[in-house]
């Protein structure tokens, strides 16, 4: 599990960069927005096209919750 003061500050860097957008600013220091698993928070094996890290996504996908997924064998 990621230290809840990181996600925390991650989530607001988020916010601002939102709030900044929509109003037309300029986002600053937009790369300190870390991509994190929408799950369990981790930010290591992040998977941009799930939105998850990949322990998250194997354990679902194993459980068949991730639709037209299908594990591979040869």
């Amino acid at each position: 599990m990621a230290r809840t003061a990181l996600t925390v500050k991650n989530d607001r860097r988020a916010q601002t960069a939102l709030r900044r957008k929509a109003a037309g600013n300029p986002v600053v220091n937009s790369t300190k927005i870390y991509n994190r698993c929408r799950l369990c928070k981790r930010g290591k094996g992040y998977m941009r096209k799930f939105d998850m890290c990949r322990i998250c996504f194997r354990e679902l996908a194993s459980n068949g919750k991730i639709p037209g997924l299908k594990k591979s064998s040869w």
